[in-house]
């Protein structure tokens, strides 16, 4: 053993029985080392501790075995929203199993995103994953790809002309089935408390909605919302003020649709008896709040895990796929859209007159 007391590469391969350079290729995963060497090798590694050394690993691989999450949005919207807690649970999930670091960023100021592009362009990371992008112009994409960085973004991206990999959810069939389900209702008067639109989320489930009504569609009763419980009260608020005698409402996420219920109860309207309300995510507390939530089940745990893959595709191309797993092969394509469903709950459903 060395001085240190730590066992090195020569240790290992003396243990093993091999040379210094199989043990390097075994440690750094060149998929070319024979298996019964490669299991000798890895039980010398178990058997005498060694940990190899990640900076002279790195030189060698220009790997970092690290990747970022990075999230346009302040850090108490990305850890206190359902969605984006789905999506970070996902990608971790996927991104220890494929032994991967993770490194999560936010960017809000001009100053952020500039010490978030020298940090990501620098060779610190393999490749940057990215959700809640803005139509406001981002100089993350452009900047990542003339570095050659590998990147994927949650959702389909927003910028004209950048064409990178993307993993979303069906925004638009999902939110076509809510406004079919409210219309085959027979309500009438049916509004929607749309996303926001400088983001493509926002505008497919704006669009959903309007074709899912088609001629019944009422450009008038559409108010727009910024996905929180905030403002979907706020803007469920305006919207009745303009029309009173509205029956049936869309809520383009969950949060919105909490804070609706909350207006609805404000105004005297009940739910779903006067409106029938319809959010989108399927939040653990959709289930649970007064009356329990119809909704659009989106996974957002499996779009975290599909993004990494899509990743993966990128950065390790030669990594084997478990296809039992129940996400989609992300290999040789260059995006994913995820099925969504509707979960129908007691707010599309009225309550049965009592018997006399």
């Amino acid at each position: 053993m060395p001085a240190s007391g730590r066992a090195g590469l020569e240790q290992v391969a003396a243990h093993a029985g091999v040379s210094r350079a199989t043990v390097s290729r075994v440690v750094n995963d060149v998929p070319t080392v024979a298996p019964e060497l490669r299991r000798r090798v890895e039980e010398s590694i178990r058997a005498l501790g060694y940990q190899p050394n990640l900076a002279a690993r790195t030189l060698v691989t220009r790997r970092t075995d690290t990747i970022a999450l990075v999230a346009s949005e302040p850090d108490v919207r990305v850890f206190g929203d359902p969605f984006f807690s789905g999506i970070v649970r996902g990608v971790t999930m996927e991104a220890g199993a494929a032994g991967l670091q993770l490194v999560i960023m936010m960017t809000q100021s001009p100053e952020e995103i500039r010490r978030v592009s020298r940090y990501l362009t620098s060779g610190a990371v393999d490749g940057v994953l990215m959700i809640s992008e803005h139509e406001s112009v981002d100089p993350l994409p452009p900047a990542l790809q003339a570095a050659a960085v590998p990147l994927v973004i949650g959702g389909r991206p927003m910028q004209p002309g950048v064409s990178v990999p993307y993993v979303d959810n069906d925004n638009v069939g999902g939110a076509r089935m809510a406004a079919e389900h409210l219309r085959g209702l027979g309500r009438t008067v049916i509004g929607t408390v749309a996303g926001p639109q400088d983001m493509t989320a926002g505008l497919d489930r704006l669009d959903g909605f309007r074709a899912g009504l088609g001629p019944a569609f009422d450009p008038g009763l559409v108010e727009p919302g910024d996905f929180s419980q905030a403002g979907g009260e706020a803007a469920t608020a305006r919207l009745l003020a303009r029309a009173p005698h509205l029956d049936a409402l869309f809520a383009a996420s969950d949060l919105t649709a909490l804070g609706a219920l909350k207006a609805l109860h404000d105004a005297g309207r009940r739910v779903p008896d006067d409106v029938a309300l319809v959010g989108f995510d399927d939040i653990e507390v959709a289930a649970f709040s007064l009356p329990p939530l119809t909704t659009v089940r989106q996974r957002t745990v499996l779009q975290g895990r599909a993004m990494v893959r899509l990743l993966l595709a990128r950065i390790r191309p030669g990594r084997a796929v478990d296809a039992e797993d129940g996400l989609p092969d992300a290999r040789g394509v260059d995006h994913l859209v995820l099925p969504v469903e509707l979960v129908v709950r007691a707010s599309t459903m009225p309550t049965a007159p009592a018997s006399s």
